[in-house]
């Protein structure tokens, strides 16, 4: 059973996704946070680069957008070849642009001049000739089916399409209506579009509820629970205009516990920020995001099945594939991605392995590309990240460790202290008192530890060394005066 869980705070509204009891993807925004994916922007060129082939774009935002000159539309799969020209920039032109990808760490937004207008069943691309279907529509008669249907509506040559996956089944009322209603959006966007001057925007797309629902609520999912009597009005008016016949399967939750603690996702949610994953048969996986690429570690732990080693790494491998797929949607990963399984010496068990993680990721929306799998157990893939991550959302670097999550052990910053108040000493030779100021923990350790030590600097340099406690000081904190 497939369930969409929409939770309404006054800070905060959360989507999830959850298959027979299990969460499966999870979204979260928030007022301080509101992504601007799907936007529309009336931009002005800032700079060009030829270097980078990449302009610089005035949008109104804190960054400038980033867009390539070739300006590649997103990969889809096309009908029939279509000419493409390529588009010249000049510095101060103004450019309608829609928003592809988050201002990551130090980068502004990517942006792209091939506008895509989402509905229910198709991606209007009006300034496109580009027509396609999804890659996940994979029976030919069907795909031939609205290929057709698409025909018969008769769209204006020089208007692109991308028929969606959801589309599968439908029939020619269906798509039309959604033909209509984004030809009525285009219009209007088109239309302030030529009445304002850049940096302006010019469309705002749908948050974060009314995205997962128009992406991901359809005739497979039982039921759409929202917690919200406001957010459940909203709803249920914006499907009267994109999917009338899902009304039914809307339900207001009137529990006395919240939503999600109620569905027992709220320990499913707080497990989606843990470094370790643990499977049911014992093994678990060690997730390990950083600044270039997310390194995913499997390691046997409890698994206590009678299996000789190749069986055993093949079974945890196998359970491990499926989880990993599901981690990725869960915590939105992307970028490169390097898998470390246990090794297995069998090619079929390999092969294996990389099927059931290729057919785990089916579902995922994101793209993803992977090379393959080493005959030490290895796969490289990557995947595409357009939003920020999740935990990025809920977590902040620690101003402890500043994001190390290690600290200098005792031992160590003891060493540390004793070198430094001898270089102090060796270039203030006259100074016969020093005062030392310093973490509690560190400063009992370094005197339970080090006394005679400090004794022998005391008498080498003839001087007197005090020591202060500072409760608030980090354990890597040394003052000396």
């Amino acid at each position: 059973m497939k369930e969409i869980l929409v939770n309404t705070e006054m800070q905060e509204k959360r989507a999830a996704i959850v298959k027979d009891g299990i969460l499966d993807e999870y979204y979260i925004e928030r007022p301080s946070y509101k992504t601007i994916v799907g936007n529309i922007y009336k931009g002005r060129i800032d700079s060009i680069v030829p270097s980078i082939g990449a302009a610089f774009v005035e949008i109104g935002l804190e960054k400038k957008g980033f867009l390539y000159l070739s300006d590649i539309v997103e990969p889809i799969e096309p009908i029939a070849p279509v000419e493409t020209k390529k588009r010249e920039f000049k510095k101060g032109e103004e450019v309608l642009v829609q928003v592809v990808k988050e201002p990551i760490s130090t980068k502004g937004p990517r942006l792209t001049t091939h506008i895509g207008l989402a509905g229910r069943y198709l991606v209007l691309m009006p300034q496109d000739a580009h027509r396609g279907l999804s890659r996940r529509i994979e029976d030919r008669q069907e795909r031939s089916r609205l290929l057709g249907l698409l025909e018969e509506i008769k769209l204006p040559t020089d208007i692109g399409y991308i028929i969606r996956t959801v589309a599968e089944g439908k029939d020619k009322r269906q798509l039309h209506h959604d033909v209509l209603f984004l030809f009525k959006l285009w219009r209007r966007i088109s239309s302030f579009a030529q009445r304002n001057t850049a940096p302006a925007l010019i469309y705002e797309d749908y948050d974060i509820v009314l995205r997962v629902i128009r992406d991901s609520f359809d005739n497979e999912v039982s039921k759409l629970i929202v917690d919200s009597k406001e957010e459940f009005k909203r709803i249920c008016n914006f499907l009267k205009v994109f999917s009338r016949d899902l009304l039914k399967n809307i339900e207001l939750h009137r529990g006395r516990l919240e939503l999600f603690t109620e569905k027992g996702i709220e320990k499913q949610v707080d497990k989606i920020y843990e470094r370790n994953v643990y499977l049911k048969s014992g093994a678990y996986l060690v997730i390990e995001p950083t600044e270039g690429l997310v390194v995913i570690d499997v390691n046997s732990g409890r698994f206590r099945k009678k299996y000789d080693p190749e069986h055993m790494a093949f079974a945890v491998n196998g359970e491990a594939a499926g989880e990993i797929a599901r981690q990725l949607r869960l915590r939105d990963l992307g970028g490169i991605i390097v898998i470390d399984f246990i090794d297995m010496e069998r090619e079929d068990h390999r092969r294996e392995v990389l099927k059931i993680l290729k057919n785990s990721l089916k579902d995922d929306k994101a793209k993803y590309e992977i090379i393959g799998i080493s005959k030490f157990g290895v796969v490289e893939m990557t995947r595409e990240r357009v939003y920020r991550a999740i935990e990025s959302l809920s977590y902040e670097t620690c101003p402890y460790c500043r994001g190390r999550g290690k600290v200098k052990s005792n031992a160590a910053m003891c060493v540390y202290v004793l070198k430094e108040l001898k270089r102090t000493l060796t270039e203030h030779p006259d100074k016969r008192e020093l005062h030392v100021s310093l973490n509690p923990n560190l400063l009992n350790y370094l005197l339970k530890e080090n006394e005679e030590h400090i004794k022998t600097i005391e008498r080498c340099y003839r001087t007197k060394i005090s020591f202060t406690i500072e409760p608030s000081a980090h354990v890597e904190e040394v003052k000396i005066i």
